[in-house]
């Protein structure tokens, strides 16, 4: 699924409204329809209370409507058109037209005073005063009415965005001056905003409303942003011939373990022989060895001269993918044999954990690493490279720059892992849960994007299926157990059953 920016949604309103072809009003009203039926069907009594903000563009157009279609099903709604400069769109105008003296619905069309209405806890508020055309933040009489309504206890709906809320980036927003709401139902397609943490206070729960825009014109629009959806992914296995060997799944190595630390070793291992590998070696200190054979009796292990450490790079002509991080330490050792292991390989790596963090004050080495490699950070280990963010949007693109500049693929983890591509596309995953949020899930990742690679996966896919892969199996995961208990072993014990599952999608 394609995610635009605002001003691209512009373009395919118009796309639609030429080529289906319909009038802008009647695209309104489709809208409207969508997005009654959405609020009725969440507060399906006739008694509650609505009170709905409308502004003076299509947004208030679009919240004028729904009061009208509201009033139709028998909910009584107070509205208050903000028309403090005089000028209402074409289509805001004409809805306004229509709202006046309907039965069920007390208009007030707001010019120059505003008198606050009562909101409690009953009440639920439309916020229809700004969609996401807006560019700069709201300030003075619309600030006030945004604080007023944030304050109360009613239940907030924000039509398409939290009025204030800007489609991509936010650094220079006033963000007390955003409408908080509790659900957010977006057009068609979701807002590059939604995607970030510190906008879930904002937008809410989010759901998707079909206006039926045009596919061809969705098609055509250019991005550099999606959402994957199984039925991305499904068609892409790798089908298992009936003769098939397991030199036919290829060999990967992982190198991953210190002292104290040979459970990540031990996760990533299992999530990779769970993820169709052929053959894994794991290398790793002495210290870990036993530890290893005899949690992961599946796979070999190659025993590092080191004690305690990664501290002698190993010989990769053998193996299809190599893996790098899951509790590797950063001993001066462990750091030194890393570089080396980056300048011989001539496989693609993944590195991940503390392979990323020994990289703090060496990007430059990072464009030696193989062709098709993956980094797999979470926003502080990629903070060690690129530098510190100011939000999730500024480290969005930092990883951009990053993944273009040294022509890598970086899976940038979180509550919507994106996989951003040397071509600076981004990819956001839709599969996942707060259960995940546990001490070794990233070692799971890591085993699952090595098996891929090492199969011969190339590596956007190999990144792509495994971030959502990883995700399904922790939400089969949170079904069965819920989400307090869940540790990283859980992911890896139901990978199996999320491998049936895309297979069958």
């Amino acid at each position: 699924m394609k995610i635009f920016a605002t001003e691209s949604i512009k373009q395919l309103d118009a796309y639609t409204i030429e080529n289906e072809p319909i009038e802008s009003v009647d695209l309104m009203e489709r809208a409207a329809q969508a997005l009654a039926k959405a609020i009725s069907q969440r507060w399906d009594d006739p008694e509650t209370p609505f009170t709905i903000f409308a502004g003076p563009g299509n947004n208030g157009g679009d919240a004028l409507a729904v009061a009208r279609l509201l009033a139709g099903q028998g909910y009584h709604s107070e509205v208050y058109l903000f028309n403090t400069k005089g000028t209402l769109s074409a289509d805001c105008e004409l809805n306004k037209q229509r709202l006046e003296g309907l039965k069920g619905v007390d208009f007030h069309e707001i010019t120059t005073q505003f008198v606050p209405p009562v909101l409690t806890e009953d009440h639920v508020v439309v916020d229809g005063l700004f969609g996401s055309g807006l560019n700069k933040p709201l300030a003075g009489g619309f600030a006030a009415v945004v604080k007023y309504i944030n304050a109360s206890p009613a239940k907030v709906v924000s039509i398409d965005m939290p009025s204030g809320l800007m489609g991509e980036d936010n650094t220079a927003n006033t963000m007390a001056n955003v409408i908080r709401a509790d659900v957010t139902l977006s057009l068609q397609l979701p807002k590059l905003a939604f995607l970030f943490a510190e906008n879930e206070p904002y937008v809410g729960e989010w759901e998707l409303l079909d206006i039926g825009l045009s596919s061809e014109g969705i098609d055509e629009l250019e991005t550099d942003f999606y959402l994957t959806e199984g039925e991305d992914l499904g068609w892409q296995l790798k089908p298992r011939g009936k003769f098939a060997h397991k030199g036919n799944f290829g060999r990967a190595l992982l190198v991953a373990g210190s002292q104290g630390m040979a459970g990540a070793s031990v996760l990533a291992a299992k999530a990779c022989l769970r993820s169709g590998v052929g053959l894994l070696t794991v290398h790793v200190p002495f210290c870990n060895n036993f530890i290893v054979q005899t949690a992961v009796p599946e796979a070999m292990t190659e025993v590092d001269f080191s004690e305690t450490c990664f501290a002698c790079a190993t010989d990769t002509d053998d193996y299809q993918a190599v893996a790098v991080g899951p509790g590797l330490g950063r001993s001066a050792e462990t750091e030194k044999a890393l570089f080396e292991q980056m300048a011989i390989c001539r496989v693609p790596m993944v590195l991940d954990a503390d392979a990323l963090n020994l990289l703090e004050g060496h990007r430059s080495a990072i464009k030696n690493l193989p062709k098709g490699s993956i980094l797999t950070p979470h926003p502080k280990e990629l903070e060690r490279i690129v530098g510190k963010c100011q939000n999730s949007y500024e480290r969005l693109m930092r990883a951009r720059e990053l993944a273009m500049e040294a022509e890598v693929y970086i899976v940038l983890k979180g509550a919507y892992t994106a996989v951003v591509t040397p071509q600076g596309q981004c990819y956001f995953n839709t599969t996942g849960n707060p259960g995940m949020a546990t001490g070794g899930s990233g070692d799971v990742l890591t085993g699952i994007v090595l098996a891929l690679l090492a199969q011969g996966y190339e590596s956007e896919l190999a990144a792509r299926m495994a971030v959502y892969v990883h995700g399904l199996a922790g939400d089969v995961a949170v079904r069965k157990q819920g989400a307090i208990g869940m540790t990283a072993g859980d992911i890896v014990a139901h990978l199996p059953i999320a491998w049936r599952m895309l297979e069958e999608l």
